[in-house]
């Protein structure tokens, strides 16, 4: 036999409850059902602002959460003591609002660094290094103060964590050395900018595009899609080629070897003509300064060259020096220059008669 008492509990708590709930999310599909509408008459496509979106879903959430919290304030479990730190008694409630605070900020920082700052970067025209720097540090700002005021919020007074901090500092002296200098390497990095988010770099003989900077670690995409994990502390205490750093124009020099008694003035003006083709049909090559040829010496088996040239985006040395290779090789060929081998002269000594009949017999 139902229990009448479980009954009347329901009609009288579950029912609103439920009704509450259901009318929450009949305000968020109402949103995004006249979102879709007026877009689809302006624009002829049935979508949904991804701002929007994205803020009534956090909206929606917050509002069903505190909600509950509203609806059940009066219930004993809520603020039942789950566990003390010092005086302080730390209940549902108080568990649930830290939560909510800490969750919250970190929903304001996604939103501000993913819709709202693209747009003010993109009217300043910002770079992509100077982008990741003060998307980092609003973040890092966010997310401490929210920990500050949860702390606050819940009654625990921040000089009662002097003993932590100075255990977490004797930590960090003794076992965490490369963990805190990689962290304060990496702040160093963000401010100071040795490198940025974007900038081509050689590392240890390895290409790659600085594609993150993380509080401990930098993260290098390859020329091969793969990536190399850097610690913070290597682009401060080792030598780092910035190919983007500064200027970025940066000179090829690309070798060439044409036989003896080649007309050294004809290879030098075929391959400034190879320079001033590759100029016509890609910006990336540069007038000024302008291509020089640098007679190197006389090889062993050739008239060594250099072809200076000149680009302005380092990230397509590669595609450049493999472009300018097949037009000096076919330059070369139509101007019958020729590249010679590697040539070596073979001399034989007479062998004394009586150890080669030794050695035959």
């Amino acid at each position: 036999m139902v229990n009448p008492d479980l009954i009347r509990l329901l009609l009288i708590d579950g029912i609103p409850f439920i009704i509450g709930l259901v009318l929450i999310l009949f305000i968020r599909w109402s949103i995004f059902w006249i979102d879709r509408s007026i877009r689809k008459k302006r624009q002829g496509i049935a979508t949904i602002n991804p701002i929007l979106k994205s803020l009534v879903n956090w909206i929606t959430f917050y509002a069903v959460v505190f909600f509950l919290l509203f609806y059940f304030k009066t219930s004993e479990w809520m603020f039942q003591t789950l566990f003390s730190i010092g005086d302080q008694q730390i209940s549902v409630f108080l568990v649930v609002l830290v939560i909510l605070i800490l969750s919250l900020s970190q929903r304001i920082s996604k939103l501000m660094t993913s819709y709202i700052f693209p747009t003010v970067y993109k009217r300043y025209d910002l770079d992509r290094g100077v982008q990741f720097t003060f998307d980092k540090i609003f973040h890092y700002t966010i997310m401490v103060l929210a920990a500050v005021i949860s702390l606050s919020t819940i009654g625990i007074e921040l000089s009662a964590l002097t003993v932590f901090a100075g255990i977490v500092g004797v930590g960090i002296g003794f076992g965490l050395q490369n963990v805190a200098s990689n962290f304060i390497s990496g702040i160093i990095i963000l401010f100071e900018r040795p490198i940025k988010v974007g900038d081509r770099v050689l590392v240890d003989d390895i290409i790659g595009d600085v594609e993150k900077i993380n509080m401990r670690a930098t993260i290098i995409r390859t020329l091969d899609n793969e990536r190399i994990i850097v610690p913070n502390s290597y682009f401060l205490e080792e030598k780092v080629i910035n190919r983007s750093y500064g200027d970025r124009v940066m000179r090829l020099v690309l070798p060439v070897g044409v036989a003896y008694g080649s007309d050294v003035n004809q290879v030098r003006e075929v391959l400034l003509q190879v320079a001033e083709q590759e100029r016509l049909v890609s910006p990336t090559v540069l007038s000024k300064p302008e291509p020089f040829v640098n007679f190197v010496g006389f090889g062993d088996s050739s008239l060594d060259f250099e072809l200076f040239v000149w680009i302005s985006e380092p990230d397509k040395v590669i595609v450049m020096k493999s472009n300018l290779n097949f037009r000096i090789y076919n330059m070369l060929a139509e101007h019958n220059i020729e590249i010679p081998f590697p040539q070596r002269d073979l001399h034989v000594k007479s062998v004394d008669p009586e150890v080669y009949n030794h050695y035959a017999e």
